[in-house]
């Protein structure tokens, strides 16, 4: 035994239990109940929960708002256009370095697990993906990272791209991305994700696209890769991040097409401070909100999260890779107010996020990665509600990261004095 928790208040599980680790795995309490040489440490009660998991972020392009032009009009467009000034000057060991101050403080807010999207094209080549994996090498041991490739300036638009992303597959991409609605055509959105499905079945990869990530409401990508992943029979393997259009369609179409995404048994993940900064920009009043259905897609039990996406670059100015953080913004944007919205606000942000992952050994059963986090509250809505603190981080059987919070009053109401 290397390792016991003592008094941990599990999220959905026992309110007071002591939790042994040993070779970096969760384990039973030993039968003949000798524990000695094992490090102890008192959760106090606190809420423990299996590691937070960020399934939809940006490592490659993480932290360039320090050395590039504002982006004036707030604007998808706009963003993308600053991007290419900068990307044609990336530098692989510059973008592992940027990667690793993000990978860093997402550890230090309890984060165990990332999914990135890194740029695939012929603006920056593979030293988008280069530089993401050097980084997940250089905290190979603090920190389980995916890398998507991502054709963010299109396939058959951007040409080369078809042959980049094959190549960056091999070069070690885990999933493989997509944006289809970033093409001239419908029909080369089509041909987009006929593309991305090609690629993922020849590598036996998972997906996970950007979807109608515009106020258009006439984008019907989300359409498109539902009826795809059902063709291809790659149903509980496929993510759509953003789909920002389904928030517009008319009804009878929106309840269709999710639906058909429930058919295809798809991921859905939100990005909520991302989307709320950059959609609506055109609009005069009423401003759209920009993010999804979450709550009628988790009503028809469709699997649900959502990401920071962006950090501190030309798409969103803020940005720490907190949890915590974003699920208050989610909470906020999505009216998920109800006591049980707000537990499922919680479930997107650990079990929902790591179901998108694909992740077999999550959570505390005897037999799962030793990863853990003990937050300074009592619950999911009081961790949400004061942004608790994450007294610990451990990750596989490991402590990494232990934070100390202090508060001394000065002062008094006079009836307590």
């Amino acid at each position: 035994m290397d390792l016991i928790v003592k008094n941990a208040n599990l999220w959905r599980g026992d309110d007071a239990c002591d939790l042994y680790i040993a070779d970096g795995r969760f384990t039973a309490a030993p039968e003949n109940g000798n524990t000695s040489g094992a490090e102890i440490i008192d959760a106090a009660g606190c809420l423990c929960v299996a590691g937070f998991v960020e399934p939809h972020i940006h490592l490659d392009k993480a932290l360039i708002n320090e050395d590039v032009r504002p982006n004036v009009s707030g604007t998808l467009d706009e963003a993308i256009e600053i991007i290419w000034e900068r990307k044609r000057a990336y530098d692989v060991d510059e973008i592992a370095a940027r990667a690793g101050r993000v990978i860093r403080s997402a550890l230090a807010n309890g984060v165990t697990h990332i999914r990135s999207h890194v740029d695939v094209d012929n603006i920056g080549g593979l030293r988008p993906l280069e530089g993401v994996a050097e980084a997940r090498r250089r905290h190979s041991d603090v920190m389980d990272i995916q890398i998507v490739a991502f054709p963010q300036e299109g396939i058959l638009k951007n040409a080369g791209t078809e042959k980049l992303m094959w190549q960056a597959m091999e070069a070690g991409a885990d999933v493989v991305g997509g944006m289809p609605f970033n093409e001239k055509h419908p029909q080369d959105s089509a041909r987009h994700i006929s593309i991305a499905f090609e690629i993922a079945k020849a590598f036996d990869a998972d997906i996970d696209m950007h979807v109608d990530e515009t106020d258009d409401v006439g984008a019907r990508t989300l359409e498109m890769l539902a009826e795809q992943t059902i063709e291809h029979g790659w149903q509980g393997r496929v993510t759509a991040g953003h789909t920002c259009a389904l928030a517009g369609y008319d009804e009878d179409y929106a309840n269709a097409v999710i639906a058909l995404v429930r058919e295809a048994e798809m991921h859905m993940i939100t990005n909520p401070a991302t989307n709320l900064m950059l959609q609506g920009r055109l609009d005069a009043q009423p401003k759209r909100r920009g993010i999804t259905r979450v709550k009628e897609l988790l009503a028809e039990g469709i699997n649900v999260s959502f990401g920071q996406d962006c950090v501190k670059d030309t798409f969103y100015p803020f940005g720490r890779v907190d949890p915590l953080e974003v699920g208050l913004i989610a909470a906020h944007a999505a009216h998920m107010s109800l006591p049980q919205e707000i537990e499922q606000v919680f479930d997107m942000q650990t079990n929902r996020a790591a179901k998108v992952m694909r992740l077999a050994d999550y959570g505390f059963a005897p037999g799962c990665a030793a990863d853990l986090v003990i937050l300074d509250a009592g619950s999911a809505t009081e961790a949400l509600c004061k942004q608790a603190a994450r007294n610990t981080v451990i990750k596989n059987g490991q402590v990494i990261v232990e934070s100390e919070t202090r508060q001394d009053w000065r002062w008094a109401p006079a009836e307590l004095a």
